[in-house]
């Protein structure tokens, strides 16, 4: 018995011990202060950026033609495969030809019968014009033959313009292609009837080699890149500010480059915006009239622009984007910005932020204002662009 209580007064001094031991290492951890929580920062650098803007319009040929008669009458044939390339010149239909060919012989034979009774009267009025010097003849025969002469000399010049009505009228017959380019669909058949200039086009032709298109941009957009280009902060990129890329409604970038022709000068009054014309080549036909596309327009170049990584901007309640720096003390800071558009995966700001400012990317849910961390490069996951970019406005983002 006594051993046994020995035992017992043994385990309780060690849970004892036990006990004092745990007390004291938890009073010690009380008393230590707390690890400064880590984050990861990019330090911000000026970098040089291809501004470009994105203009939704859609494509339409450089020449469009469509080919109507210039006479009535029956189509005998039709001359060309529907859906195929002409060329200037070429004859696309056949009309009756019967009545203008008669036309034009009947004319022909008029002017004929005019030159052979010129020869005659001019002989005549010159022999009675010499007898009259010598009071052999009366004056008024002499004017009657001289007054002859200028009727049929009259009648000539009449008769050579209604042949020359009748030959063009007969060649009309005949419907050619105005342009050279590729012709639709024909809208009649042989053996409809035709009238001159009818308000129904017999077919279409369209030139699509170069082909245009036209993108709308919006008067404000027009404004702030004045602004920019004043303000400096945008400056002019030589002849590449004038080449223009287009993306397809698959989404995917035609192969060949195009270039800025004009803007108009008239603003739309519905939309508020104006139209830009621009020219791509298009020597394999893939761009067709009435697509819809979307113009990559290169605007200028920001020699001091700012990127920050997008997910180290967050928003307030009221929308507003901002972001926390750290300072040199290694002190967290809250700084509101203004940006512009999406970089990437970067942000582009226009206000807030400043060359050499480190901006906390990794980290952010575990430290507020005012807080001190424990600072370090972010090295992973860093943004990719390719010094261009889309005009892409970030939601409830503050337009500068």
């Amino acid at each position: 018995m006594g051993i046994k209580k020995n035992i017992i007064k043994l385990a309780a001094l060690v849970v004892l011990a036990a006990g004092l031991i745990l007390s004291g290492c938890s009073e010690q951890k009380k008393g230590m202060p707390m690890p400064a929580p880590e984050v990861a920062f990019v330090t911000l650098q000026p970098k040089k950026v291809i501004m470009t803007n994105e203009l939704s319009g859609r494509t339409s040929a450089n020449l469009v033609a469509e080919v109507r008669p210039q006479v009535g009458g029956i189509i005998q044939k039709r001359l060309f495969t529907e859906g195929s390339d002409v060329e200037a010149g070429q004859a696309l239909f056949q009309i009756d030809p019967a009545i203008y060919q008669a036309s034009y012989d009947n004319a022909r034979a008029a002017l004929a019968r005019s030159e052979a009774q010129l020869s005659t009267l001019q002989l005549k009025a010159d022999r009675l014009r010499e007898l009259l010097a010598d009071k052999a003849v009366s004056q008024q025969d002499y004017d009657d033959a001289a007054a002859a002469l200028k009727q049929v000399q009259a009648d000539i010049q009449y008769g050579k313009a209604t042949l020359e009505t009748a030959r063009i009228n007969l060649q009309y017959t005949t419907i050619k292609a105005p342009i050279s380019g590729r012709i639709g669909r024909s809208n009649i058949t042989e053996g409809a009837l035709v009238t001159a200039h009818q308000p129904t086009a017999l077919a279409t032709i369209q030139q699509m080699d170069p082909m245009y298109v036209d993108v709308t941009q919006s008067t404000a957009e027009l404004m702030q890149l004045r602004r920019r280009f004043t303000e400096g902060r945008l400056e002019r990129n030589g002849s590449v500010e004038d080449k223009v890329r287009l993306i397809l409604e698959d989404n995917t970038t035609y192969n060949r480059e195009g270039t800025f022709k004009f803007r108009d000068v008239t603003v739309d009054p519905t939309t508020g915006s104006v139209i830009l014309r621009l020219v791509f080549p298009n020597p394999q036909g893939v761009l067709l009239p009435g697509m819809f596309v979307r113009a990559v327009v290169e605007e200028g170049v920001n020699s001091k622009a700012l990127l920050v990584p997008q997910q180290a901007v967050s928003r307030d309640t009221k929308g507003n984007p901002n972001v926390l720096l750290v300072d040199a003390q290694g002190k967290v800071e809250q700084r509101v910005l203004s940006v512009d558009r999406a970089i990437g995966d970067t942000w582009l700001v226009s206000s807030g932020l400043a060359p050499g400012d480190r901006v906390i990317v990794e980290g952010i849910l575990k430290v507020r204002p005012g807080m001190l961390v424990k600072a370090i490069p972010f090295t992973g996951g860093n943004e990719k662009n390719d010094g261009k970019s889309k005009n892409t406005a970030p939601p409830a983002a503050k337009s500068n």
